[in-house]
């Protein structure tokens, strides 16, 4: 068994239409939402380390995760080139050639790779779209990542900036 947590970068800036897609910030929605995921995390599950797309958008979600979730910061985090992809097969193929040791996989990235990769892994239509800053787990039907296939996983749990308190 293994476990992927994927959560969606919080929500981008398009003030600046000068940048990059790869260099555009995070919207106040984006700021607000990052460390309250990371609160409502932390009382779900332990601190473990993330791989993070490189844009910044991504990279900013991660700082605001661990403000809401402190120890989280103290975990060594990875910048992966390869999860700035918008599509599902880059990150299928990301995941699957992970080594085994982990037993699961934290990732920030991007849409609509996100959402395609859970409606593929669970081989049904499960999700419409994976919000900004929302959160999904799947709990695999695999001992190895390299047999990552469609239709082996099950959707263990959603959280989504919308259901938490506005505190």
């Amino acid at each position: 068994m293994k476990t992927l947590h994927l959560l969606h970068h919080a929500k981008s800036s398009w003030d600046h239409t000068g940048l990059s897609d790869r260099e555009r910030g995070l919207n106040k929605r984006g700021v607000r939402d990052a460390p309250r995921m990371g609160v409502a995390l932390a009382q779900r599950m332990a601190p473990m380390s993330i791989a993070v797309s490189p844009a910044r958008r991504a990279q900013l979600t991660l700082t605001g995760l661990c403000q809401g979730w402190p120890v989280l910061g103290d975990q060594v985090h990875c910048t992966e080139e390869d999860l700035y992809t918008f599509s599902c097969g880059d990150l299928f193929q990301w995941i699957a050639g992970q080594g085994d040791t982990p037993g699961a996989l934290f990732i920030i990235a991007h849409n609509p790779a996100l959402t395609d990769l859970v409606n593929m892994l669970t081989g049904q239509y499960s999700l419409d779209n994976l919000p900004t800053a929302g959160y999904i787990e799947l709990a695999l039907q695999i001992n190895h990542w390299r047999n990552l296939q469609q239709g082996c996983a099950v959707l263990e749990y959603s959280l989504f900036p919308k259901q938490l308190n506005e505190h």
